[in-house]
């Protein structure tokens, strides 16, 4: 099996690399993509660097150009729910992309022509993932992640996300990862854990605690990516 591993910033994926260890570079489309043979699998790591269009790039290179089989996103999210709070990890249900707007068309906000507002992630990667939190006794939070090319600080920006597409958490690149795989018809799920909570102190809390939370969601993407092969056998 071959499962690709996307993080958007280095600070994403340095954790995983350092758990998996040894590794193969590789440079394609200006970014480097990291092998590791794992269980007989190949496990295929990158930050895709920030944004919609870079997380496409990365996504579409691991599925045509790797062969990649199964995509998992890891990485860090503003959380928008009261209950959400950093450190809290956080798989998607569904995404959308909240910075898509033709409503001069008639169209609802984050509607693209034959396309769809809310991409669904994989049912059987989200319930291994559920398995994975209970065996090792973490807490797992759900919701729809709502994705764009703005880095969200505003309470009223927040609010506006809520509002328009019941979004409980906010990030830049879970969205176009979804559609990629989507289309390409590869399951895919995507983690988050908090950086920072909805307390209109983004600007703040994401540097501080950057690290941590991307320690959790790689720690929990090992186990998952363990969990995966052993049923594959």
């Amino acid at each position: 099996m071959k499962i690709g591993i996307i993080g958007a910033m280095r600070e994403e994926i340095t954790p995983l690399l350092e758990i998996f260890g040894k590794y193969e570079e590789f440079s394609l489309g200006g970014n480097r993509f990291y092998c590791i043979s794992y269980k007989d699998s190949q496990i295929f790591i990158a930050y895709s660097k920030i944004g919609k269009v870079h997380s496409a790039l990365t996504a579409s290179s691991m599925i045509l150009h790797f062969g990649c089989e199964k995509i998992i996103f890891s990485g860090v999210a503003g959380g928008l729910r009261s209950d959400l709070k950093v450190g809290d990890l956080m798989i998607a249900t569904k995404l959308c992309q909240h910075d898509v707007d033709i409503t001069a068309f008639g169209h609802p906000l984050g509607f693209i022509p034959e396309s769809k507002v809310y991409v669904e992630t994989d049912a059987e990667l989200n319930d291994i993932a559920r398995t994975v939190a209970k065996k090792h006794d973490t807490l797992l939070k759900e919701g729809i992640i709502a994705s764009g090319d703005q880095f969200i600080a505003s309470g009223q920006k927040k609010q506006w996300l809520i509002e328009n597409f019941s979004a409980d958490a906010v990030e830049m690149e879970g969205a176009s990862v979804a559609v990629v795989c989507d289309l390409l018809n590869v399951p895919f799920c995507i983690f988050r854990s908090i950086s920072d909570s909805a307390d209109g102190e983004a600007d703040v809390s994401f540097d501080e605690f950057l690290d941590s939370s991307a320690r959790v969601s790689a720690n929990f993407v090992k186990n998952m990516v363990d969990t995966l092969l052993n049923i594959g056998k």
